[in-house]
């Protein structure tokens, strides 16, 4: 197992290189540049463009430098944690991204825990007892959860939380700690808020992982291994935990590498809706308006994201299936 992770994150090198220059190629594809955007910008509002204006911010900018150049100069500057200059906001792009990232991966990782904390007890219950009315109930809400878009829950949340409780649910702080200083009193304030978007993003996750666990446990349950340990004498719990439940967990954990990314993208029509400072609206504004370091890093991120949580969802695997053995 050591030797097994050791080439993976030496082969996440490379891996993550081609991944910077993809990414790089692109952001750059895209016809024009944030100067040309900026121009239009002021076009569209009445302004007079001045030719010399631009070409100075794209010198500023290195932005009339070669392509080759403009890469080398951005991943030099990753290298050594420096993840260049947003051109839109006028800010370091560390800055940008810093406090966004952090909330971004409590949320994800508050909501993946909360989608694996409602699928697997409701799985477990509709594959033992298939066809009953609390199966065919789950199954009905899981269809339900998967069906209703999540900008249109979070909209009803909103809707629900100003007519009846008669509070704000958009955003992730109260406006008395949006500038705040962390200590006790934010982090208090940040619990309060999280439920609504963790319940939002965790819907749709956690329906979809109700009918796979549900779908596997119902598939291991008749095996000849689970005849076998019934007739020793094994409890049910005893062993349904022991052995069939280990068996179908391996959905749950080979879908870390892919729903950390899509917890932080994924998310993002939902976090206009709902005011959140995330990394999703910063990161479409950065798309949209063509600020290629504030955008290049946050894809790169992601990327990096589905890589290690590969490695973990692996590690786990191995874990958790005694079949499974990196050698």
């Amino acid at each position: 197992m050591g030797r097994f992770i050791i080439r993976r994150l030496l082969g996440m090198i490379p891996f993550i290189f081609l991944v910077s220059v993809t990414v790089f190629l692109l952001i750059k594809l895209t016809p024009g540049d944030f100067v040309s955007n900026y121009a239009a910008s002021l076009a569209a509002s009445g302004e007079t463009v001045d030719d010399a204006m631009l070409e100075s911010m794209r010198a500023r900018y290195g932005l009339d430098q070669p392509v080759i150049v403009q890469y080398w100069d951005w991943i030099s500057g990753v290298m050594q944690g420096d993840f260049g200059y947003s051109f839109q906001w006028q800010q370091p792009v560390i800055s940008l991204i810093g406090e966004r990232i952090g909330l971004t991966l409590v949320l994800s990782v508050s909501t993946l825990l909360l989608t694996w904390a409602v699928a697997l007890p409701i799985g477990v219950y509709s594959a033992v007892r298939r066809y009953s009315f609390g199966d065919y109930f789950f199954t009905m809400i899981g269809f339900l959860g998967l069906a209703i878009p999540g900008f249109l829950m979070a909209l009803i949340l909103m809707f629900v939380g100003v007519s009846v409780f008669h509070t704000d649910v958009g955003g992730l702080f109260s406006p008395a700690y949006v500038n705040a200083p962390w200590g006790w009193d934010r982090v208090v304030d940040l619990a309060k808020h999280l439920w609504v978007p963790m319940v939002i993003l965790g819907t749709s996750g956690a329906a979809s992982l109700i009918r796979i666990m549900r779908a596997n446990l119902l598939d291991q349950l008749h095996q000849p291994y689970v005849d076998t340990a019934r007739a020793k004498g094994l409890s049910e719990i005893t062993l349904l935990i022991r052995y069939p439940i280990r068996v179908a967990l391996n959905p749950f954990v080979s879908t870390l590498g892919f729903v950390l990314p899509q917890l932080v993208s994924g998310s993002v029509i939902i976090s206009i809706v709902l005011n959140l400072p995330t990394a999703g609206p910063l990161l479409l504004q950065a798309l949209l308006g063509q600020d290629q370091y504030l955008a290049g890093a946050f894809l790169l991120l992601l990327c990096s994201l589905t890589v290690f949580g590969t490695l973990l969802s692996d590690i786990l695997l191995a874990l958790l299936d005694p079949r499974i053995r990196y050698q």
